[in-house]
């Protein structure tokens, strides 16, 4: 299956799309509830961003080990994947403390240093996903 992934002319591409589709739900929906943590846009609500931003992260989940099963020799060489791979790692545990800490029930000053090392990790993530092909 794996094969044909690789020499079929249009889902390799289609699975980037995917992927990156994920990407953007992910971090669009992060992007809100993390604004609406630091105080900004009180008049969102937080809870409703994270369902989108849980769906952003299982597609590219999904989409990202297919990609990852497809040439994994080549991608675990590279220096942009393993920072990306420890960066999403760094990113699972910042927000396993947050929800461990009251979530978005008790936004004091460590959960807004949480937020926007959040928002950094995620870009850092995408920036690294990027930089993939070029290393």
């Amino acid at each position: 299956m794996l094969a044909r992934l690789v020499s079929h002319p249009w889902a390799y591409p289609a699975l980037e799309v995917m992927h990156i589709i994920g990407i953007a739900v992910l971090f669009g929906g992060l992007l809100v509830f993390e604004l609406r943590a630091l105080g900004l846009g009180r008049e969102l609500l937080a809870r409703l961003t994270l369902r989108p931003a849980l769906f952003g992260f299982g597609l590219c989940a999904v989409t990202g080990l297919t990609m990852f099963a497809s040439q994994p020799d080549e991608l675990l060489v590279n220096p942009a994947f393993r920072i990306k791979l420890l960066l999403i790692v760094l990113a699972g545990a910042n927000a396993a403390l947050f929800h461990l800490r009251s979530g978005a029930a008790a936004i004091d000053s460590f959960a807004k240093a949480q937020c926007l090392l959040s928002l950094g990790f995620w870009l850092a993530v995408i920036i690294c996903g990027r930089w993939i092909a070029y290393v």
